[in-house]
């Protein structure tokens, strides 16, 4: 079977676009002053987003790639543990992680000769294209929770 469009289509979606924004357009022309503003009581701030959505991302791709990867405490493991203190220079490499790692992801399911249909092997059952879906849904939902952030904020143009 040629994959060459599911695999083409699994790109697309981890990239975004189409029915969702890309993480480059939830978090570009943010206001650093808004960062880690939370909006209301009990919703998290863009910060907890990003970090979040890195955290998961990580474990995600470790857990696919690595026998020996040790996953986080589900759920507290997930989120940042502080959130003050957050610095320009904290924020750029928490950015830089996450698209270096759905960089990762997206080199994974290019790749031809992983059988995207085949058991991870130490996966508990998973495949690798479970695992694809997996990010790709997940950064969705968590890309949209930044943006919701934004326009409770006052700072999306759309």
């Amino acid at each position: 079977m040629n994959d060459s469009i599911l695999r083409q289509n699994l790109v697309e979606l981890l990239r975004g676009g189409h029915a969702h924004v890309t993480p480059q357009q939830a978090l570009n022309g943010l206001d650093p002053a808004l960062r880690n503003t939370r909006p209301a009581d009990g919703q998290h701030s863009i910060w907890e987003e990003l970090e979040h959505l890195r955290i998961a991302q990580e474990d995600i791709l470790r857990y696919t790639l690595d026998a020996s990867w040790v996953s986080p405490d589900f759920p507290e493991g997930y989120w940042p543990k502080a959130t003050d203190g957050l610095t320009g220079e904290v924020w750029a490499a928490s950015v830089a992680a996450f698209l270096t790692d759905l960089e990762a992801v997206i080199r994974l399911v290019e790749d031809q000769n992983l059988d995207l249909t085949a058991e991870i092997p130490h996966g508990e059952g998973r495949t690798y294209l479970r695992q694809a879906l997996l990010v790709a849904d997940h950064n969705a939902y968590h890309l949209g929770q930044i943006v919701q952030t934004r326009k409770a904020l006052g700072n999306w143009a759309g």
